[in-house]
């Protein structure tokens, strides 16, 4: 009602430019369609979404904790290459390119199976219906949730994109040897500010890391605790034993709490990326925030997320419900 009453009071309204007039009205489309996505989407097509997701991720959990690491990066390594539309999900064919094989994501990216698992159900219950964008969404925040940390309501009607690009999937997602500028800045370019930055950065107190990702910081940086380095570097020789794995955050790793930051107090961070936020640069105090009150970084964490789950999704028309996730209808 409110798009249809701006456009008459334009219709009506003498002295303004054809370019006003297709801002406001973009301006119109891009609110109609961020209304799209509602918490009660699924209330009437598929009830039982949220339950049947929650289920199979606490019980994927349960078999292996890093799982719930592991979704939770699938669904921020899908958010910021072109937004939340699980272009991320999609299998390369001979025709086609995805985003698998790209450096952040080849022999990395896990889960995959546990979303294939969800959709398979939900085909089951309620065919054509839910998407591939939603379930992985949910299921980032169910392994969460499953591990200790925070909730946050997600909107839904998410729709799966047909198209994938490799070449930002390499240029969007942000390395483990980045400095703390150009951190900022990737972030920055997604809408997120510094202190967002940093309390998705807490997302690392779950999960593990590659030697590969490591072995600079470990052997050669100067702002890293002796003690900790020479731990790590038991499971990680300066050549070989590419893909052992140590933990993120070895004070707590399958509990999502705030000893990463406590951790990075005292020059304990596993990457690179990590120590940046506390080396002495503009992302200190709030690293020492996080350290000292919990509640605060759960409050921010799960605020970053609700931001990062509404990055350009696809609605309407837009898009398809895929069948399968691993491939386009």
């Amino acid at each position: 009602m409110a798009a249809s009453h701006a456009l008459l009071w334009i219709s009506k309204t003498s002295g303004i430019s054809s370019l006003a007039i297709s801002f406001v009205t973009f301006i119109l489309l891009v609110g109609m369609t961020s209304a799209q996505l509602s918490a009660n989407f699924y209330a009437s097509s598929c009830p039982n979404v949220l339950t049947t997701i929650r289920t199979a991720v606490n019980s994927a959990v349960s078999k292996e904790a890093r799982m719930g690491a592991s979704l939770l990066r699938l669904h921020f390594h899908d958010c910021f290459v072109n937004g939340c539309d699980a272009s991320v999900l999609l299998d390369d064919t001979a025709n086609f390119t995805g985003e698998k094989t790209a450096g952040p994501n080849n022999n990395s990216l896990r889960g995959f199976e546990v979303i294939d698992s969800i959709k398979s159900q939900l085909e089951t219950s309620c065919p054509g219906v839910v998407s591939c964008a939603d379930i992985l969404t949910v299921a980032a925040r169910d392994g969460v949730v499953a591990l200790g940390g925070p909730s946050w309501n997600i909107p839904l009607g998410r729709r799966d994109s047909t198209t994938a690009s490799l070449s930002a999937a390499n240029s969007n997602i942000p390395g483990p040897g980045l400095n703390l500028n150009a951190l900022i800045s990737a972030f920055a370019n997604k809408g997120f500010t510094a202190r967002e930055l940093v309390a998705l950065s807490g997302g690392h107190t779950i999960g593990q890391a590659r030697c590969l990702l490591f072995r600079n910081r470990i052997y050669n940086e100067a702002n890293i605790n002796a003690s900790f380095a020479a731990a790590v570097q038991a499971n990680c020789p300066r050549s070989g034993g590419d893909n052992n794995l140590s933990p993120l955050d070895t004070t707590s790793p399958i509990s999502f709490d705030n000893a990463y930051f406590r951790n990075l107090q005292t020059q304990k961070g596993l990457l690179h990326s990590d120590q940046q936020l506390f080396s002495g640069g503009s992302t200190n105090a709030q690293v020492n925030t996080y350290s000292s009150n919990s509640a605060t970084f759960f409050t921010d964490f799960a605020n970053a997320m609700v931001k990062m789950d509404n990055l350009s999704p696809l609605t309407g028309t837009n898009g398809q419900i895929r069948t399968n996730c691993r491939k386009t209808n």
